[in-house]
């Protein structure tokens, strides 16, 4: 993910859509190209502080879709 830090940073302020972990984690994704998407899985703390888990790059949404939505920007 080297090189990919605006974009986690990104999804993470301004995501398309969160998932629900299965430990109570928050999953944001945000498309980065066409068809590709950011996936970063973080914790937060306080409404203020938080950290990151881990981020990929990922095609495959559908699998994401999977999960409880928390939040979807209304387009």
């Amino acid at each position: 993910m080297v090189g990919y830090y605006f974009e986690v940073l990104e999804a993470v302020e301004e995501p398309e859509a969160i998932y629900e972990g299965k430990a109570g984690e928050c999953i944001p994704v945000r498309e980065v190209e066409k068809g590709e998407y950011i996936v970063v899985v973080y914790r937060g703390l306080t409404k203020e502080d938080g950290f990151v888990i881990t981020a990929f790059l990922t095609r495959r949404r559908k699998q994401l879709e999977r999960r409880r939505k928390l939040w979807e920007r209304w387009r």
